[in-house]
């Protein structure tokens, strides 16, 4: 049982109370100290103070210092006015027992609040550190694009300028060799006059004759053959590549898609310096997806990376290829690289159709697991739930749904930390 502490000292003004409690030598490291607007409480064991206040304080202001082997308790007052007693005279001990079982509830209350607000601050914190490094890394590779952008327009330029000036170079020698070939014709043809002036008439004729000849050869070799009859040809379709039926189907975005994805198979640029060294049929987007995906099921997950990394230097418009990297940087705890890359993927798969609705609700599974892993539950759940909305029935999803739901609720633990 504690020993209660009768030799305390208090003062007050009109509007503070001041309490003085010594602490018998104890440590100011094992002094614990609770007030409320009712009642305050000294305890170093074995020695422990109470006090059931006359009136009201205003707890939020009140203060405490503890040093030099005495604990100073300073008490605003709610209304100003100097009190008769610092205590209330009654003995009643079921009383006493209600202000400090309510004492306790309010501090309980009192530290429950701090802790939430605690949490939520390092939350907001965390969120703004995340968008801080997503913006940055954004502004960086915006950065980087626009100077690849200029060095190409400037390459561009240039060899347009090239282009131009060796095609008036061909023309030049063109024209001097056209120039060249009429001078030696006429030379030709006015040594043939002179030939011919000096020809005998008989030479002439048989000339003459022999010209004949050939002018009647090629006026039979002039003759064409009659133009085919004409005929049908058949034209067959190909089937739909979407299986809903057409009164169900929504035409103009499962176009706009089809065409997307060819326009994303015609976008590859070939000169990437790091594949000039390979194979003709390794410098293609599939083999390095396909290399990637070996590599991601083996395990190893960097060489994964590197294989889509080429794979999209190759081609920036293949949605596959950012989902699959995002999936090694969940594997490897590279978070944010997993939320940006998922946030690329969906950009691509656009507009949503039934065609990418798996490729979509697995993007939106890792990026909301990314999430969750940084503790930003409200965006994990955000994406959980549009999966969830892809695929209603999967079970799986509805279970982590559920548990996000929990975390968030306070009625689970956080995976972290067990």
């Amino acid at each position: 049982m504690p020993l209660l502490v009768t030799d305390y000292s208090w003062t007050q003004t009109e509007s503070t109370v001041c309490i003085s409690v010594p602490l018998k030598g104890a440590k100011a490291g094992r002094v614990d100290i609770l007030s409320t607007d009712e009642y305050l409480k000294v305890h170093y064991p074995p020695y422990l103070f109470e006090a059931f206040l006359f009136e009201p304080v205003d707890d939020e202001r009140s203060t405490a210092k503890v040093g030099n082997g005495v604990a100073a308790i300073s008490l605003p007052k709610r209304t100003n006015k100097v009190w008769e007693h610092l205590m209330i005279t009654t003995n009643e001990k079921e009383k006493k027992k209600e202000i400090r079982e309510r004492a306790l509830l309010k501090y309980q209350e009192k530290l429950s609040s701090e802790s939430r607000f605690k949490v939520e601050k390092q939350h907001a914190e965390k969120k703004y550190a995340l968008e801080t490094m997503m913006t940055l890394e954004k502004e960086e590779r915006d950065s980087i694009q626009k100077t690849k952008d200029a060095e190409r327009e400037k390459t561009t330029a240039e060899l347009a300028a090239w282009q131009l000036r060796q095609k008036q170079k061909a023309e030049g020698e063109a024209l001097l060799k056209l120039q060249s070939q009429r001078n030696h014709q006429h030379k030709l043809k006015a040594l043939t006059e002179k030939q011919e002036n000096g020809l005998s008439d008989g030479v002439k004729v048989k000339l003459n004759q022999r010209g004949n000849s050939e002018a009647n050869s090629k006026g039979k070799q002039a003759d064409l053959p009659a133009p085919r009859p004409p005929g049908n040809i058949q034209v067959t379709f190909t089937p739909r590549v979407f299986p809903t039926a057409l009164r169900e189907s929504r035409v103009p975005e499962e176009e706009e898609w089809l065409n997307k994805q060819a326009e994303a198979r015609r976008a590859v640029n070939a000169d990437v310096e790091e594949l000039k060294d390979l194979k003709e049929e390794e410098r293609s987007p599939d083999w390095l997806k396909d290399k990637g995906d070996k590599c991601f099921a083996t395990g190893d997950y960097l060489g994964a990376v590197n294989a889509y990394n080429l794979a999209v230097r190759l081609n920036r418009k293949i949605p596959a290829l950012y989902s699959n990297r995002a999936a090694c940087h969940l594997k490897l705890k590279n978070l944010h690289k997993a939320i940006e890359d998922s946030s690329q993927a969906l950009d691509l798969l656009i507009p949503p159709v039934a065609a990418n609705a798996v490729a979509r609700a697995r993007a939106f599974v890792c990026r909301g697991s990314a999430f969750c892993q940084l503790q930003l539950y409200a965006e994990g759940l955000q994406d959980y739930q549009a999966a969830l909305k892809i695929d209603p029935h999967n079970e799986a999803l509805q279970a982590d749904t559920q548990r996000i739901r929990d975390i968030i609720q306070g009625s689970a633990a956080d995976p972290e930390t067990q």
